[in-house]
């Protein structure tokens, strides 16, 4: 490991990329930490650590959200503006065309930042009402002027880092925005730990030793499912063309255990946190029944079984559905059958892509159990324990590991490339 830093830190272009991406990294967590004018961090602090949903949500927003600065949303409207295109190309069939082409990709892609300005714009605004109704917050004023204010900041915010993820994916040693996302996570860490250590006691140096034994396990198994792949056999036929032979190999198709990654959390906590913070903004409402029905769906969904159900449902149901979304057995099937390969023992078109599907769709079983379990992993260590920490959550260890993975395996493919091109 120490030889691959040694040797990256050699390479002046790559040097230079990992500098960089550190120095975006820091003016992320300095941007993090400057609030808007006019509020009372103290009290938002408190109310923050009252409300576990939106405690939640500030795992995510890198405490930016906690510490109302100015990127308080983070990167999540460009994540959701992501996601509807995403689905869109499934219903759209333009948009699916597009898709194959780089040009249309790229065209997509500035769609995806264009809508993204008025989704960052409109969850500033839920949230800047939430707040406002629960006059728990020291605002200097909710007047017009001072609200559209605001909504600019923030919405400028999220542009703002949703420019520097991109900056930090031309480098090309790691995905931008889940580098945002795992500098967030990591960010808290440090908060975490003194917290514990303030509040340690001896008595409970049993559950801490089980605790940080559960964490290992967790990564171990986050490397092990990440990593893991059925390799489907493949043959290419034997083609002559002139005087020469070409195909008669063998080779083989990777099927991944886990092909959608954290997206189906990101999916399930989208939806398993909208009808209780729908539900804040009409909890103070005048009409009598739609405040009973807003304190109803709050109290539902805080019972921690429900809440832990619903979770693995949704994260177990999402990871096929987006599997369904990024992967085409009939696409897949349809190119080798041109390149003249065939999977042995299975007729090539049809045949190849229900094979594909039936075979994905029981490896990706074992993908689906363990997001779920990992998703629901704090509240479980919470109902035994009574310790709660997010910011190390089977969730962000999961996003953690993932980042690392992905950023080490660009480092070397760089690192290796530049060995071939010394030869």
């Amino acid at each position: 490991m120490f030889d691959k830093f040694i040797q990256m830190w050699k390479v002046k272009e790559l040097r230079n990329s990992v500098l960089f991406v550190l120095a975006m990294l820091v003016i992320f967590r300095l941007a993090a930490h400057i609030p808007i004018p006019g509020v009372d961090t103290t009290d938002l602090k408190i109310f923050f650590e009252s409300n576990p949903v939106l405690n939640f949500v500030n795992v995510f927003a890198g405490g930016g959200m906690e510490n109302f600065s100015i990127i308080m949303m983070g990167i999540a409207p460009y994540i959701t503006s992501s996601i509807i295109f995403q689905l869109l190309a499934m219903i759209v069939p333009k948009l699916e065309e597009m898709q194959k082409e780089e040009s249309g990709r790229q065209k997509i892609n500035m769609w995806t930042r264009y809508a993204t300005v008025p989704l960052a714009a409109l969850q500033a605004f839920g949230m800047l009402s939430l707040l406002r109704q629960s006059k728990a917050i020291t605002i200097s004023s909710f007047s017009g002027f001072n609200m559209a204010a605001m909504i600019i900041t923030i919405t400028a915010g999220t542009v703002f880092l949703m420019w520097i993820g991109e900056l930090i994916s031309e480098k090309k040693i790691g995905n931008g925005i889940s580098l945002l996302i795992f500098a967030g996570i990591v960010a808290r860490l440090p908060k975490s730990i003194s917290q514990a250590s303030l509040t340690f006691d001896q008595v409970q140096i049993t559950t801490l030793i089980a605790f940080v034994v559960l964490a290992i396990v967790t990564v171990v198994g986050v490397v092990i499912i990440n990593e893991g792949q059925r390799n489907i056999p493949v043959q290419y036929a034997r083609q002559i063309r002139g005087n020469r032979a070409y195909g008669g190999t063998n080779s083989h198709l990777p099927l991944r255990v886990n092909m959608a990654g954290v997206i189906p959390i990101i999916f399930a906590i989208s939806v398993v946190m909208f009808p209780p913070m729908i539900a804040q903004y009409f909890q103070h409402a005048k009409t009598l029944w739609i405040a009973n029905f807003s304190s109803w769906i709050i109290q539902v969904f805080n019972d921690q079984l429900i809440y832990a159900i619903s979770y693995f449902i949704l994260v177990f149901v999402f990871t096929y559905f987006y599997t369904e979304v990024i992967f085409h057995p009939a696409d897949i099937a349809e190119n080798l059958q041109k390149q003249g390969g065939f999977i042995p023992g299975i007729r090539p078109g049809k045949h190849t892509s229900d094979y594909l599907s039936n075979t994905t769709y029981k490896i990706i079983l074992v993908g689906a159990l363990f997001l779920a379990v990992i998703a629901v992993l704090p509240l479980v260590v919470k109902a035994f324990t009574g310790i709660q920490s997010l910011a190390i959550g089977g969730t962000s260890i999961l996003i953690v590991v993932s980042v690392v993975i992905e950023m080490v395996k660009q480092i070397q493919a760089q690192l290796t490339m530049r060995e071939y091109d010394s030869i």
